[in-house]
């Protein structure tokens, strides 16, 4: 089973990255995961529909090519962060196009508030259901990284048990569908 993933952070000290890498550590054997990279995605434009970029097919490619997708969220500002946000622009497009309509799509992430990234999951999962997206309910991953260890690297073994069940999850979600 092939499963992208993409990284909604840019940053290169991303707590996000250190889940993503965490959640491959811990995926089942059975289960590759692929990262779907966003950083040199340009900001999407109805104008370049009908001549993409290179990057952007590419990018899209992957995505339709993958059993299942998850998408690891930062918080920014109460929300998902821009470059997510751009990434779903050229996946929702060109209109009726879209490449997550009936796919099996997570979302998890980690931030170092107690509320870790619960209000950028809401939003994204909305935005998700417009695509169409067969979007996994339980269970959900927000992951405080300070309590959890991720932050400074030493990630507590409760933390690695629940992350280890929650792909084991999401490999049976995909699965299923």
């Amino acid at each position: 089973m092939k499963i992208a993933y993409v990284v909604g952070s840019l940053s290169s000290e991303s707590l996000n990255r250190k889940l993503a890498e965490l959640l491959a550590e811990l995926a089942p054997d059975n289960v590759e995961l692929v990262e779907a990279k966003i950083a040199e995605l340009p900001l999407y434009n109805r104008d370049y529909d009908g001549n993409w970029p290179a990057v952007a097919t590419e990018f899209k490619e992957q995505i339709l090519q993958a059993d299942g997708v998850i998408l690891i969220t930062p918080e920014h500002n109460r929300s998902f962060s821009a470059a997510l946000h751009n990434a779903l622009e050229w996946l929702s497009r060109p209109w009726g196009q879209g490449a997550l309509g009936g796919k099996p799509v997570a979302t998890i992430g980690a931030a170092i508030s107690p509320l870790a990234t619960g209000a950028a999951q809401q939003p994204l999962r909305s935005m998700l259901t417009f695509f169409n997206a067969r979007v996994m309910g339980q269970p959900e991953g927000y992951i405080n990284a300070l309590a959890t260890g991720l932050a400074d690297g030493e990630v507590k073994p409760d933390t690695r048990e629940f992350l280890a069940n929650w792909i084991v999850a999401f490999a049976d979600f995909v699965a299923k569908s």
